[in-house]
Protein backbone atom coordinates (compact mmCIF):
# COMPACT_ATOMS: atom_id res chain seq x y z
CA UNK A 1 0.00 0.00 0.00
CA UNK A 2 2.99 2.93 1.01
CA UNK A 3 4.34 1.76 -2.43
CA UNK A 4 0.97 2.33 -4.13
CA UNK A 5 0.70 5.42 -2.12
CA UNK A 6 4.47 6.59 -3.19
CA UNK A 7 3.44 5.75 -6.91
CA UNK A 8 0.17 7.71 -6.76
CA UNK A 9 2.07 11.06 -5.33
CA UNK A 10 4.39 10.53 -7.89
CA UNK A 11 1.60 10.87 -10.89
CA UNK A 12 -0.01 13.38 -9.13
CA UNK A 13 3.61 15.29 -8.81
CA UNK A 14 4.25 14.57 -12.74
CA UNK A 15 0.93 15.97 -13.66
CA UNK A 16 1.35 19.28 -11.44
CA UNK A 17 4.74 19.80 -12.94
CA UNK A 18 3.38 19.00 -16.64
CA UNK A 19 0.70 22.02 -16.36
CA UNK A 20 2.89 24.44 -14.58
CA UNK A 21 5.46 24.37 -17.36
CA UNK A 22 2.71 24.87 -19.69
CA UNK A 23 1.35 27.96 -18.11
CA UNK A 24 5.41 29.18 -17.74
CA UNK A 25 5.49 28.58 -21.42
CA UNK A 26 2.26 30.09 -22.39
CA UNK A 27 3.20 33.12 -19.94
CA UNK A 28 6.44 33.26 -21.94
CA UNK A 29 4.96 33.44 -25.11
CA UNK A 30 2.46 36.03 -24.31
CA UNK A 31 5.40 38.36 -23.46
CA UNK A 32 7.07 37.17 -26.57
CA UNK A 33 3.98 38.14 -28.45
CA UNK A 34 3.37 41.47 -27.11
CA UNK A 35 7.21 42.78 -27.16
CA UNK A 36 6.92 41.77 -31.04
CA UNK A 37 3.76 44.26 -31.34
CA UNK A 38 5.93 47.10 -29.84
CA UNK A 39 8.88 49.34 -31.13
CA UNK A 40 11.84 47.58 -29.51
CA UNK A 41 12.64 50.82 -27.47
CA UNK A 42 9.45 50.37 -25.95
CA UNK A 43 9.45 46.70 -25.63
CA UNK A 44 12.87 46.68 -23.72
CA UNK A 45 11.66 49.00 -21.36
CA UNK A 46 8.36 46.82 -20.78
CA UNK A 47 10.97 44.26 -20.32
CA UNK A 48 12.90 46.63 -17.14
CA UNK A 49 9.43 46.64 -15.77
CA UNK A 50 8.74 43.29 -15.73
CA UNK A 51 12.05 42.50 -14.03
CA UNK A 52 11.36 44.69 -11.30
CA UNK A 53 8.52 42.81 -11.34
CA UNK A 54 10.29 39.47 -10.41
CA UNK A 55 12.11 41.54 -7.92
CA UNK A 56 9.78 42.20 -6.08
CA UNK A 57 7.43 38.71 -6.27
CA UNK A 58 10.76 36.70 -6.24
CA UNK A 59 11.51 37.36 -1.98
CA UNK A 60 13.65 34.43 -1.83
CA UNK A 61 15.93 34.65 -4.81
CA UNK A 62 15.75 38.37 -3.76
CA UNK A 63 16.94 38.12 -0.39
CA UNK A 64 19.54 35.19 -1.85
CA UNK A 65 21.24 38.09 -4.02
CA UNK A 66 21.28 40.54 -1.05
CA UNK A 67 23.46 37.94 1.17
CA UNK A 68 25.74 37.22 -2.04
CA UNK A 69 25.87 40.92 -2.73
CA UNK A 70 26.82 41.88 0.76
CA UNK A 71 29.39 39.01 0.83
CA UNK A 72 31.06 39.94 -1.94
CA UNK A 73 31.42 43.63 -0.98
CA UNK A 74 31.20 43.81 2.59
CA UNK A 75 31.85 48.04 2.45
CA UNK A 76 28.44 48.77 0.96
CA UNK A 77 25.40 49.28 2.78
CA UNK A 78 22.58 46.74 2.71
CA UNK A 79 20.75 50.14 1.00
CA UNK A 80 23.09 49.51 -1.93
CA UNK A 81 23.38 46.17 -2.23
CA UNK A 82 19.69 46.25 -2.95
CA UNK A 83 20.07 49.10 -5.09
CA UNK A 84 22.45 46.86 -7.51
CA UNK A 85 19.96 43.79 -7.16
CA UNK A 86 16.91 46.24 -8.25
CA UNK A 87 19.34 47.43 -11.08
CA UNK A 88 20.46 43.58 -12.04
CA UNK A 89 16.59 42.22 -11.94
CA UNK A 90 15.54 45.30 -14.35
CA UNK A 91 18.98 44.54 -16.64
CA UNK A 92 17.87 40.73 -16.75
CA UNK A 93 13.94 41.54 -17.62
CA UNK A 94 15.88 43.81 -20.86
CA UNK A 95 17.86 40.95 -21.67
CA UNK A 96 15.21 37.87 -21.49
CA UNK A 97 12.80 40.39 -23.62
CA UNK A 98 15.22 41.06 -26.19
CA UNK A 99 16.15 37.50 -26.41
CA UNK A 100 12.89 36.52 -26.82
CA UNK A 101 12.67 38.94 -29.93
CA UNK A 102 15.83 37.55 -31.51
CA UNK A 103 14.46 35.06 -33.63
CA UNK A 104 11.65 37.71 -35.41
CA UNK A 105 14.36 39.73 -35.96
CA UNK A 106 16.40 39.46 -39.66
CA UNK A 107 19.50 38.47 -38.63
CA UNK A 108 21.05 41.46 -40.69
CA UNK A 109 19.42 43.33 -38.27
CA UNK A 110 21.21 42.35 -35.06
CA UNK A 111 24.63 43.51 -36.27
CA UNK A 112 24.18 47.30 -36.62
CA UNK A 113 23.01 46.84 -32.64
CA UNK A 114 26.08 45.76 -31.78
CA UNK A 115 29.81 47.14 -31.55
CA UNK A 116 33.29 44.46 -30.98
CA UNK A 117 36.21 44.94 -29.21
CA UNK A 118 39.06 43.00 -29.54
CA UNK A 119 38.12 41.00 -32.67
CA UNK A 120 41.88 40.61 -33.86
CA UNK A 121 41.84 37.99 -30.68
CA UNK A 122 39.36 36.12 -32.29
CA UNK A 123 41.48 36.07 -36.13
CA UNK A 124 44.42 35.12 -34.56
CA UNK A 125 43.10 32.25 -32.20
CA UNK A 126 41.36 30.71 -34.64
CA UNK A 127 44.46 31.26 -37.47
CA UNK A 128 46.19 28.75 -35.08
CA UNK A 129 44.11 25.79 -36.21
CA UNK A 130 44.39 24.20 -32.58
CA UNK A 131 40.52 25.25 -31.97
CA UNK A 132 39.06 27.88 -29.35
CA UNK A 133 37.12 27.55 -26.10
CA UNK A 134 35.31 30.71 -25.18
CA UNK A 135 34.04 31.39 -22.07
CA UNK A 136 31.81 33.43 -20.06
CA UNK A 137 29.58 34.12 -17.74
CA UNK A 138 25.89 35.35 -16.80
CA UNK A 139 26.88 38.32 -17.20
CA UNK A 140 25.55 40.91 -19.36
CA UNK A 141 23.61 39.84 -22.31
CA UNK A 142 25.38 36.55 -22.51
CA UNK A 143 22.71 35.16 -24.91
CA UNK A 144 23.25 37.70 -27.19
CA UNK A 145 27.02 37.37 -27.67
CA UNK A 146 26.11 33.54 -28.63
CA UNK A 147 24.25 34.52 -31.61
CA UNK A 148 26.33 37.46 -32.82
CA UNK A 149 29.45 35.65 -32.53
CA UNK A 150 27.92 33.26 -35.18
CA UNK A 151 27.49 35.97 -37.35
CA UNK A 152 30.48 37.43 -37.41
CA UNK A 153 33.18 34.73 -37.27
CA UNK A 154 31.96 31.33 -37.09
CA UNK A 155 28.88 29.18 -35.01
CA UNK A 156 29.99 27.27 -31.68
CA UNK A 157 29.36 24.63 -30.09
CA UNK A 158 28.21 25.23 -26.33
CA UNK A 159 26.97 23.22 -22.97
CA UNK A 160 24.36 24.33 -21.54
CA UNK A 161 22.55 23.12 -18.73
CA UNK A 162 19.19 21.80 -19.74
CA UNK A 163 15.69 23.40 -18.26
CA UNK A 164 13.28 21.40 -15.89
CA UNK A 165 10.57 22.79 -18.31
CA UNK A 166 11.19 20.89 -22.15
CA UNK A 167 8.80 23.39 -23.68
CA UNK A 168 11.07 26.42 -22.74
CA UNK A 169 14.05 24.07 -23.40
CA UNK A 170 12.83 24.03 -26.93
CA UNK A 171 11.82 27.49 -27.87
CA UNK A 172 15.27 29.05 -26.43
CA UNK A 173 17.22 26.34 -28.20
CA UNK A 174 15.45 26.80 -31.19
CA UNK A 175 16.39 30.74 -30.72
CA UNK A 176 19.83 29.89 -30.37
CA UNK A 177 20.63 27.36 -33.01
CA UNK A 178 18.91 29.64 -35.80
CA UNK A 179 22.05 31.13 -36.54
CA UNK A 180 24.09 27.68 -36.64
CA UNK A 181 24.79 27.29 -33.09
CA UNK A 182 24.70 23.34 -31.32
CA UNK A 183 23.71 23.14 -28.01
CA UNK A 184 25.21 20.23 -25.49
CA UNK A 185 23.92 19.14 -22.06
CA UNK A 186 26.18 19.07 -20.01
CA UNK A 187 26.02 15.25 -19.54
CA UNK A 188 28.35 13.56 -21.44
CA UNK A 189 29.26 16.45 -23.72
CA UNK A 190 33.13 16.69 -23.30
CA UNK A 191 33.62 14.05 -25.93
CA UNK A 192 31.93 16.05 -28.29
CA UNK A 193 33.67 19.35 -28.09
CA UNK A 194 37.12 17.61 -27.81
CA UNK A 195 35.91 16.16 -31.40
CA UNK A 196 35.09 19.72 -32.36
CA UNK A 197 38.66 21.25 -31.38
CA UNK A 198 40.36 18.92 -32.86
CA UNK A 199 38.62 20.01 -35.76
CA UNK A 200 39.50 23.30 -35.20
CA UNK A 201 36.23 24.25 -34.39
CA UNK A 202 34.72 26.98 -31.30
CA UNK A 203 33.49 25.77 -28.53
CA UNK A 204 31.63 27.64 -25.82
CA UNK A 205 30.90 27.05 -21.96
CA UNK A 206 30.04 29.48 -19.16
CA UNK A 207 32.28 29.41 -16.09
CA UNK A 208 30.14 30.93 -12.73
CA UNK A 209 27.27 28.24 -12.12
CA UNK A 210 28.33 26.06 -8.65
CA UNK A 211 29.36 22.18 -10.38
CA UNK A 212 28.64 19.84 -7.79
CA UNK A 213 30.60 16.59 -9.33
CA UNK A 214 34.05 15.14 -8.76
CA UNK A 215 35.75 16.68 -12.26
CA UNK A 216 35.01 20.57 -10.25
CA UNK A 217 37.92 22.38 -8.87
CA UNK A 218 37.50 25.25 -6.09
CA UNK A 219 38.78 28.75 -7.00
CA UNK A 220 38.42 32.16 -5.40
CA UNK A 221 35.49 33.97 -6.61
CA UNK A 222 35.04 37.15 -4.42
CA UNK A 223 37.36 36.07 -1.94
CA UNK A 224 35.32 33.10 -1.13
CA UNK A 225 35.67 29.37 -2.36
CA UNK A 226 33.41 28.59 -5.85
CA UNK A 227 33.38 25.22 -7.23
CA UNK A 228 33.91 25.68 -10.39
CA UNK A 229 33.91 23.45 -13.68
CA UNK A 230 37.34 22.12 -14.76
CA UNK A 231 36.09 21.47 -18.46
CA UNK A 232 38.09 24.39 -19.94
CA UNK A 233 40.86 24.21 -18.65
CA UNK A 234 41.49 20.41 -18.69
CA UNK A 235 40.28 20.43 -22.65
CA UNK A 236 42.63 23.25 -23.18
CA UNK A 237 45.50 21.64 -21.60
CA UNK A 238 44.68 18.69 -23.62
CA UNK A 239 44.61 20.30 -26.67
CA UNK A 240 46.60 23.25 -27.09
CA UNK A 241 43.08 25.49 -27.69
CA UNK A 242 43.22 29.19 -27.10
CA UNK A 243 40.81 30.62 -24.15
CA UNK A 244 39.24 33.35 -25.04
CA UNK A 245 36.82 35.41 -22.66
CA UNK A 246 34.02 37.19 -24.04
CA UNK A 247 31.13 39.94 -22.59
CA UNK A 248 28.48 41.40 -24.07
CA UNK A 249 27.75 45.00 -22.23
CA UNK A 250 24.43 46.79 -22.63
CA UNK A 251 25.36 49.92 -24.10
CA UNK A 252 23.09 53.59 -24.23
CA UNK A 253 20.36 53.63 -27.05
CA UNK A 254 19.47 50.29 -26.59
CA UNK A 255 23.07 48.64 -28.37
CA UNK A 256 25.82 46.08 -27.04
CA UNK A 257 29.61 46.45 -26.85
CA UNK A 258 30.63 42.73 -27.64
CA UNK A 259 34.54 42.57 -25.55
CA UNK A 260 36.77 39.76 -26.59
CA UNK A 261 39.62 39.97 -24.17
CA UNK A 262 43.53 38.09 -24.94
CA UNK A 263 43.45 34.77 -24.38
CA UNK A 264 44.81 32.75 -20.98
CA UNK A 265 47.62 32.31 -20.42
CA UNK A 266 47.50 28.60 -20.10
CA UNK A 267 50.23 27.34 -17.49
CA UNK A 268 52.71 24.70 -18.12
CA UNK A 269 50.66 21.36 -18.25
CA UNK A 270 52.78 19.29 -16.27
CA UNK A 271 52.70 21.29 -13.16
CA UNK A 272 49.73 19.05 -11.39
CA UNK A 273 48.32 22.33 -10.33
CA UNK A 274 47.48 23.51 -13.85
CA UNK A 275 43.94 22.81 -14.27
CA UNK A 276 43.22 24.67 -11.16
CA UNK A 277 45.59 27.82 -11.83
CA UNK A 278 44.11 27.91 -15.36
CA UNK A 279 40.58 27.90 -14.02
CA UNK A 280 41.43 30.78 -11.55
CA UNK A 281 42.75 32.74 -14.09
CA UNK A 282 39.43 32.99 -16.02
CA UNK A 283 37.40 33.18 -12.87
CA UNK A 284 39.94 36.25 -11.56
CA UNK A 285 38.96 37.94 -15.33
CA UNK A 286 35.43 37.47 -14.77
CA UNK A 287 35.33 38.96 -11.22
CA UNK A 288 37.19 41.69 -12.61
CA UNK A 289 33.94 42.64 -14.81
CA UNK A 290 31.80 42.06 -12.06
CA UNK A 291 33.49 44.26 -9.96
CA UNK A 292 32.76 46.87 -12.49
CA UNK A 293 29.48 46.57 -13.46
CA UNK A 294 28.40 44.16 -10.36
CA UNK A 295 24.04 44.74 -11.49
CA UNK A 296 25.24 43.06 -14.66
CA UNK A 297 25.76 39.90 -13.02
CA UNK A 298 23.13 36.86 -11.72
CA UNK A 299 23.37 37.06 -7.99
CA UNK A 300 20.17 35.14 -7.64
CA UNK A 301 22.24 32.04 -8.27
CA UNK A 302 23.39 29.50 -5.07
CA UNK A 303 27.12 30.24 -6.22
CA UNK A 304 28.62 29.75 -3.09
CA UNK A 305 27.79 26.44 -1.67
CA UNK A 306 29.66 23.25 0.58
CA UNK A 307 32.38 22.33 -1.45
CA UNK A 308 32.19 19.45 -4.08
CA UNK A 309 33.08 15.85 -2.78
CA UNK A 310 36.30 15.84 -1.58
CA UNK A 311 37.62 12.78 -3.70
CA UNK A 312 37.32 15.06 -6.89
CA UNK A 313 39.77 14.82 -9.00
CA UNK A 314 39.66 18.65 -10.21
CA UNK A 315 40.21 17.88 -13.15
CA UNK A 316 37.45 16.83 -16.12
CA UNK A 317 39.01 13.55 -17.67
CA UNK A 318 39.55 13.91 -21.33
CA UNK A 319 40.86 11.29 -23.65
CA UNK A 320 41.18 10.21 -26.90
Amino acid sequence: MAARARRRGGGRRQVSASIRHRLEYAAVLGIRALARTLPRRVSLAAGGALGALFHRLHGARRELAVANLRAAFPARTEADCRDVLRATFAQLGRHVVDFLCFDAMRLEQMLPLVEIEGAEHVRRATARGRGVMYFAGHFGSWELQIMVHALRFQPIVMVARTLDNPLLEGLIERIRTRVGTRVLPRQGALRELLRELRRGGSVGMMIDQHIQDRSAVDVDFFGRPASTTSAIASLALHTGAAIVPVFALPLPGNRYRLIYEAPITLPDAGDPDAVRICTQRCTDLLERYVRRDPHLWLWMHRRWRAPAPAARSGSATVSG
